[in-house]
């Protein structure tokens, strides 16, 4: 699995005019999953996600986790991510997860992501998103489990 997460100062996802997710102060994270992705690397991703030093301490320091910040977490799933960019110009997605496979995936990742953390939101999966954020710093990392 791949995350793309950024630090917001908010953050939140449209679908057809309806705001279907938003956060305030936390993390953006852009979910890719890949063909051979398993139950065990979501967990792995969520651990990494909520334990991941990105906020700052009283030095203004990256040293706190979203888990001591307590911000919300926004969950959005996107395939692009997983896609080959090593020859020529139009990305391939052969290494991108099945459709089911990924749907599956990615709730299971939204399902232990609320057992474990008090704000969590989400985009649609599959649907045509527009996703506006406020990147704070700019922070952003990329994650793979």
């Amino acid at each position: 699995m791949i995350a793309l997460i950024q630090r917001v100062s908010r953050a939140a996802v449209h679908v057809e005019g309806r705001c279907v997710g938003e956060i305030g102060s936390g993390l953006l994270a852009l979910i890719g999953v890949q063909r051979g992705d398993e139950p065990a690397q979501a967990q792995r991703l969520l651990d990494k996600l909520l334990a991941f030093r990105v906020f700052p301490d009283e030095a203004q320091r990256m040293n706190h986790s979203l888990a001591d910040s307590g911000g919300g977490l926004l969950l959005v799933s996107q395939f692009t991510l997983a896609a080959d960019t090593k020859k020529g110009t139009r990305p391939s997605f052969t290494p991108a997860a099945a459709p089911d496979e990924a749907h599956e995936l990615f709730d299971h990742l939204v399902r232990l992501a609320r057992s474990a953390h008090p704000i969590v939101a989400t985009g649609e999966f599959g649907a045509d998103m527009q996703v506006s954020l406020v990147n704070d710093g700019p922070v952003t990392f990329w994650l793979e489990t």
